[in-house]
């Protein structure tokens, strides 16, 4: 395994920040103050830190970009998945995600980099990307 990244992002409220990465994304909880949470995300460090200045309904502010037809939205973060553990990661989104931004679906089919994809955000507006590829050594960075 490649080393492990560290990754902080701003919410809105740190208690629907540990009910969504926590109890719903079923990420581990690390070290805690009363404004920021640490999570084990497939073994990298996500940090969530309180920004008072979103307020109880303010989210993050997104751009977008086409790729492939849809709007891809930037920043975003996630992990890289082997296909089965993607699958089993869309299956449990789908039953606390109201709204995909991007559905999960196979981009680049046929082509070199063909992936298994899926957007949608935290309640703070955070986008978030999980991706699968079938051999990802070969294929992560292929053109």
């Amino acid at each position: 395994m490649p080393m492990p990244f560290h990754l902080a992002i701003q919410v809105r409220d740190v208690a629907e920040a540990r009910e969504f990465y926590g109890t719903k994304m079923g990420f581990s909880e690390g070290r805690s103050d009363t404004c920021w949470v640490d999570y084990d995300m497939f073994g990298h460090q996500l940090v969530v830190h309180l920004n008072p200045n979103l307020g109880p309904s303010g989210k993050v502010q997104n751009y977008c970009n086409p790729v492939d037809d849809h709007a891809v939205p930037v920043p975003h973060f996630g992990v890289v998945l082997e296909i089965p553990q993607w699958k089993q990661l869309a299956e449990r989104v789908r039953t606390f995600v109201d709204e995909f931004i991007i559905e999960p679906y196979v981009r680049f089919e046929g082509q070199a980099g063909e992936q298994h994809t899926m957007f949608f955000e935290d309640p703070s507006g955070n986008a978030l990307e999980f991706k699968a590829f079938a051999n990802i050594e070969t294929e992560l960075f292929a053109k």
